[in-house]
């Protein structure tokens, strides 16, 4: 007779699917304000803003005491390390500011990408070494989620079964590590836009990096209802010369998870992957609203999506504050209809149709 050992209390998997079902509520979603110093540096330099901890730290205090209204769609908000252990000016810490909203912090622990040897260009993601370790401190000072994100790239040749089997193992390894330690995993296998590929190649592509990470997740024995996935949407190569619709992305994108992601799944919250804040908004609704079949909530965690009409508004002067705050609050707006299939693409935000596009994107 087979043994299956539980490494979860009942009470465990309570926690991490009460956690899961809250950040998916129906309208909510994710800010991702987890730009690394380096990123941060991206973000700020178009705007003349130094890349400096104070600077760094006056902006997230603009995201995080935004109008406590922005709970109304915002769940949950993924920090950096830095972030996570930041205050603002009057003393109080970033995390217990969005704890008081209502909102969950949430933490990025992985170390970056770094080339996968033996391969054509193609990456893993480093930090499980120590991760159990932080991942017990995190939730000591209040995390309740964590993310770790992998890229597979398309080429001719690419993403490789080397590539496609090493990311979805680290997936899962992450997953467990945290799930041991009370923080719901967000596990992010992200296929880049970067290529000239179609539509249909990057949903085929997309299916196989899916197929991966989930065999990954059983063999580890990952509890599926106390995760997320954060994927990409299924688009076709930014430099590919066919256009697409909305309703083609979202059938491509919802066809894609029917197939891989099991139902025990409690939510897919989408990244972005360099789409303007408008097409953002508008494919996410578009997939909520497609007729398939979907036993998942549906919804977002976005970063450059949700933060470029901000910074844009904020040029990193305090008496543009309220009107930079008030950019989340339409973005956040927006995207929660959307993740309840309503958006109708009337949001006119300061930087709606900017492209986000960041070639080879790491952070």
């Amino acid at each position: 007779m087979p043994l299956f050992p539980q490494y979860l209390t009942p009470e465990q998997e309570d926690e991490l699917r009460q956690i899961a079902n809250q950040i998916v509520a129906p309208g909510k979603g994710i800010l991702a304000a987890d730009e690394s110093t380096g990123s941060m540096g991206k973000r700020l330099e178009p705007i003349g803003v130094e890349n400096n901890e104070e600077n760094r730290r006056r902006y997230r205090e603009l995201l995080f005491t935004t109008d406590a209204c922005i709970a109304e769609n915002i769940s949950g908000v993924i920090m950096y390390h830095e972030t996570f252990y930041q205050k603002a000016k009057d003393g109080t810490p970033f995390t217990k500011i969005l704890l008081q909203r209502g909102i969950l912090p949430g933490i990025k622990v992985d170390k970056g990408i770094v080339p996968l040897a033996g391969t054509d260009d193609e990456c893993t993601t480093q930090g499980l070494d120590g991760l159990s370790e932080r991942c017990a401190q995190y939730k000591k000072d209040g995390a309740q989620f964590a993310k770790w994100r992998c890229v597979l790239k398309i080429g001719s040749h690419n993403p490789s079964y080397q590539a496609m089997l090493e990311n979805a193992n680290v997936l899962a390894r992450y997953a467990s590590i945290c799930q041991q330690n009370g923080l719901v995993p967000i596990v992010e296998p992200e296929v880049l836009p970067d290529g000239t590929h179609d539509l249909y190649t990057a949903q085929k592509v997309t299916e196989q990096v899916l197929a991966f990470t989930y065999k990954a997740l059983a063999d580890h024995h990952v509890f599926l209802e106390g995760t997320l996935l954060k994927p990409n949407m299924v688009t076709a190569g930014q430099s590919c010369t066919t256009k697409f619709t909305a309703n083609d992305i979202a059938k491509a994108t919802v066809t894609a998870l029917s197939r891989t992601v099991p139902p025990a799944v409690t939510g897919v919250t989408f990244l972005s992957g360099g789409q303007s804040e408008e097409d953002a908004s508008i494919n996410l609704s578009a997939i909520n609203a497609f007729s398939g079949r979907k036993p998942w909530a549906l919804t977002f965690s976005y970063g450059r999506a949700l933060q470029a009409s901000v910074l844009k508004a904020w040029q990193g002067k305090e008496e543009n504050v309220k009107a930079a705050q008030n950019e989340l609050i339409m973005r956040a707006k927006a995207n929660g209809l959307a993740a309840l299939g309503q958006y109708k693409g009337d949001v006119k935000s300061a930087a709606a149709g900017q492209s986000l596009f960041v070639e080879k994107h790491a952070y």
